[in-house]
C-alpha cells in the first residue's frame, strides 16, 4: 500500500451535492418485487388497505414501482445538511495492515447522534407523519439504532414516539435505550405483557429473548388501536430502501470525482435498509447493462435468511398480523439466537433485495459472530473507528476479499458500507475480549420446523 496523492483519506461532497432525489431501483428491475398480500384474503394490498397502518405519503412510495427518481422534500434536505454528506473513506491503514494490493473504500454513516444510517429514513417518516397531522408513531428496534434515530426525528417534529425494543437488546444495550428516552420516546422491552400479541408470544415461548418479528407485532397492534398513530419501521419495506439511497448516490458521486469504479460492493444484511441503500444506484447500472459489479450481502450465520431461507410469502412479524411479503425468510416463527448484532436478527429480507438475489444479480454469504468481532477489532485498531456489530459483518468480508487479492495479486477496488458506530455495544466487545463469545448456527431441523409453518400461498 502506498498513499495516492490524487485520492484523499476522506472524500467529501459539498452540501450542494447532497442528492435532491431518491433513486427507486424498482423502476429498472425487470422482475418487480411481489406485492404485499392481505393475510385474510391473500389479495394484493393497495393504498386503502394500508392506510390504517402506514402514513399516506409513505404508502404511495411503497407501492410505486415505476418512478425512477422521487424528489426529496426541502425540509428533509435541510435536516440532512446537519450530518450529510457523509464521508467516503479510503482505508489506507487497513490496506497497509493487510498488505494487500486491493483498494478499500467505506461509506461511513455513523457521524450523527443516532450513530447509524437509520436517521436517513427516520426523519422522512416522522416528517410525513407530522405533515399528515398525526399525534405519534410506533416502531420496533433491534440493537437500538433505529429507535434512537426515530426518537430524534420525532422530537424534531414534535410528535410522540413509542418504541418496542427486542428484549435481549433492551438488556444488553441500556445506554442506547436511555438515548431514546432522552429524546422523549417511551421504550418497552418486547415481547411485553402490554399487548395481546406480546402476551401470546410470551405464552408460546416462555423466557424468550424476543426478536424483531415480535417487536413489529406489538408496535403494529398499538398503532392500529391508538387513534392518531401510525406504524413506521427502519428496514425491509420498499419505502425505507428508497430513503436510504442517499448513501449509494453519495458514494457513487464521490467515487466518480476521482474516476474510481468499485469491483466489489459489500454490505451487511438484516432486513436490507443499509445494503439496499448502498447498492441501489450501482444495481441500477448493472440491471440496465451499463456497468457490472459484484455485489455481496453479508448476514449472520445465526440468522441466515438469504443463504438458508426460503423464497416465499411469509408474515413480516411473529404475531402474524402484518401483511405477507414475498422474501427470503426463515419463517416468522423463527426466534434467532441472542447474538450481539441485534439489527440483523430478523427472520426475513427486503422483498426488493430478495428478488434481486433470486434473479442472480447479487451474492450472499453468512459469517459467524466471533470472526465478525475479530474483524471489528482489527478494523478499530488501524482505522480508528469502533464499528457497530452489524457493520462489522461487511468489514469481515471486505477483509476476506482483500486477502484474496493478496494471494492472487489482483488490484480490485472494494467498497463497503460502515453503517454506524459500536460505542453502545460495549457488552458485546467485552464478551469478545474476555473470550466469552460463542457462535450459534441453527440446525436444519430447527429451520425445517419453522418452514413447516409458512403460509401456503398459490397465486
Amino acid at each position: 500500500m502506498s498513499y495516492d496523492d490524487k485520492i484523499p483519506y476522506k472524500i467529501y461532497l459539498s452540501e450542494d451535492e447532497i442528492p435532491k432525489q431518491w433513486y427507486n431501483v424498482r423502476a429498472d428491475m425487470k422482475n418487480k418485487p411481489a406485492p404485499l398480500l392481505n393475510p385474510a384474503t391473500l389479495k394484493p394490498m393497495g393504498y386503502e388497505d394500508l392506510r390504517s397502518v402506514f402514513c399516506d405519503e409513505l404508502i404511495k412510495q411503497e407501492l410505486d414501482d415505476t418512478t425512477a427518481y422521487i424528489d426529496i422534500p426541502g425540509e428533509i434536505l435541510d435536516f440532512y445538511k446537519m450530518y450529510r454528506p457523509s464521508p467516503l473513506v479510503r482505508a489506507y491503514c487497513l490496506e497497509k495492515a493487510l498488505d494487500t494490493p486491493a483498494k478499500i473504500y467505506y461509506k461511513f454513516e455513523g457521524n450523527n447522534t443516532s450513530g447509524s444510517h437509520k436517521l436517513n429514513s427516520a426523519i422522512v417518516q416522522a416528517y410525513y407523519a407530522k405533515k399528515q397531522g398525526l399525534k405519534g408513531v410506533t416502531t420496533e428496534t433491534g440493537a437500538g439504532q433505529w429507535g434512537t434515530a426515530l426518537s430524534m426525528a420525532s422530537a424534531y417534529f414534535g410528535i410522540d414516539c413509542k418504541v418496542y425494543m427486542v428484549k435481549v437488546s433492551y438488556e444488553q444495550k441500556p445506554f442506547r435505550r436511555e438515548v431514546m428516552r432522552t429524546y422523549g420516546a417511551s421504550v418497552t422491552p418486547s415481547p411485553s405483557m402490554e399487548t395481546e400479541i406480546g402476551r401470546k408470544i410470551n405464552a408460546e415461548h416462555p423466557g424468550t429473548t424476543g426478536s424483531l418479528g415480535c417487536a413489529i407485532s406489538e408496535a403494529v397492534e398499538v398503532a392500529t388501536k391508538t387513534e392518531g398513530y401510525r406504524y413506521v419501521l427502519g428496514s425491509v419495506l420498499n419505502q425505507v430502501l428508497l430513503h436510504q439511497t442517499v448513501i449509494g448516490l453519495e458514494a457513487k458521486a464521490a467515487l466518480e470525482k476521482y474516476g474510481v469504479k468499485p469491483d466489489v460492493i459489500i454490505g451487511c444484511a438484516g432486513g436490507g435498509s443499509n445494503l439496499g441503500g448502498l447498492i441501489s444506484p450501482f444495481m441500477g447500472e448493472k440491471i440496465r447493462g451499463e456497468q457490472d459489479y459484484r455485489i455481496v450481502a453479508v448476514e449472520p450465520a445465526s440468522c441466515p435468511s438469504f443463504t438458508r431461507g426460503k423464497f416465499a410469502y411469509d408474515f413480516c412479524d411473529t404475531g402474524m398480523v402484518c401483511p405477507l411479503a414475498k422474501m427470503y425468510t426463515l419463517g416468522s416463527n423463527f426466534i434467532p439466537s441472542a447474538s450481539h448484532a441485534g439489527g440483523l436478527r430478523y427472520h426475513g429480507m427486503s422483498p426488493i433485495l430478495s428478488q434481486l438475489y433470486h434473479d442472480g444479480l447479487m451474492e450472499a454469504v453468512s459469517v459467524e459472530q466471533t470472526s465478525v468481532f475479530a474483524a471489528a477489532q482489527q478494523f478499530a485498531r488501524v482505522e480508528g473507528i469502533l464499528p457497530a456489530p452489524e457493520s462489522s459483518h461487511a468489514i469481515r468480508v471486505a477483509i476476506d476479499e482483500a486477502l484474496k487479492c493478496k494471494e492472487t495479486g489482483e488490484e480490485k477496488t472494494i467498497l463497503f458500507g460502515l453503517t454506524g458506530t459500536g460505542y453502545f455495544d460495549m457488552v458485546a466487545y467485552q464478551k469478545f475480549n474476555d473470550g466469552e463469545m460463542s457462535d450459534y448456527i441453527p440446525t436444519d431441523d430447527e429451520l425445517q420446523k419453522s418452514f413447516e409453518r409458512l403460509r401456503k400461498v398459490d397465486l
